[in-house]
């Protein structure tokens, strides 16, 4: 039974991990310019391209809720499994995402290695760039230019319950093992407020984010993983 349970524990765990990469992934498809449907959403996402793609670097807050099919049935009656914390991205495929609560948690990108370090647990996952395949070689795509996004997504601007907002959902296209769809909630003002990732069992991963800040400077080795003494490593081969 323990056994059991480290490996359900160890899968759940795996797959926050990917909703992570994939958070930063719709952040940054919302970056790669027009020409994905129609004008108005040509528009809306030139808006927000003017927003968020010139920016040297960014930092901003965000938290993190698990939803599952039957609280999602139940709307707002029950909270799911909340966490908390900082994500900080360089163009073109920096990352540094710190998770504060429930648990600390960091995860680093540098194009090369994924280094996941739990740290109540002196844990430390090493994987291969290519390990979240779909996720970072898309994001990697639009870095060299990607513009034609409908060859991957299907997107559709969504009415939203709030004049104030508006929800732009991107459908993989072809179809992903995991994830049915993605809806991202954008403000009038272009602000990326919330990004739901729904996968193929009707649960959803909600990420909030708050406190956009342009950040120019990062020092030195930040985007950088140094193992910490004492820290056990696992090398995963993908």
């Amino acid at each position: 039974m323990a056994c059991d349970r480290e490996m359900f524990m160890a899968e759940r765990k795996y797959k926050m991990l990917r909703g992570f990469v994939i958070l930063n992934l719709a952040v940054l498809l919302l970056q790669a310019g027009p020409g994905l449907a129609n004008d108005d959403l040509s528009s809306i996402l030139d808006r927000i391209q003017e927003k968020y793609g010139r920016l040297p670097g960014l930092s901003m807050t965000y938290t993190r809720e698990v939803i599952t099919r039957t609280m999602s049935m139940l709307g707002n009656q029950v909270k799911g499994d909340l966490a908390e914390g900082q994500i900080f991205f360089k163009p073109p495929y920096f990352l540094r995402l710190e998770q504060k609560r429930p648990k600390r948690e960091t995860l680093i990108a540098d194009g090369e290695t994924l280094w996941w370090y739990i740290h109540d647990k002196r844990l430390a996952h090493k994987y291969p760039f290519e390990e979240f395949g779909k996720e970072l070689k898309l994001l990697s795509d639009i870095f060299r230019g990607l513009s034609e996004m409908e060859k991957s997504f299907q997107v559709t601007v969504l009415e939203h319950r709030e004049r104030s907002a508006y929800e732009i959902e991107l459908r993989p296209d072809p179809t992903w093992q995991e994830i049915d769809r993605i809806v991202l909630t954008v403000t009038c003002e272009s602000d990326i407020q919330v990004v739901d990732i729904h996968n193929q069992l009707g649960g959803i991963t909600r990420f909030r984010l708050y406190g956009l800040t342009s950040k120019e400077n990062f020092e030195k080795g930040f985007f950088q993983f140094h193992l910490p003494e004492g820290v056990e490593l696992v090398e995963e081969e993908g």
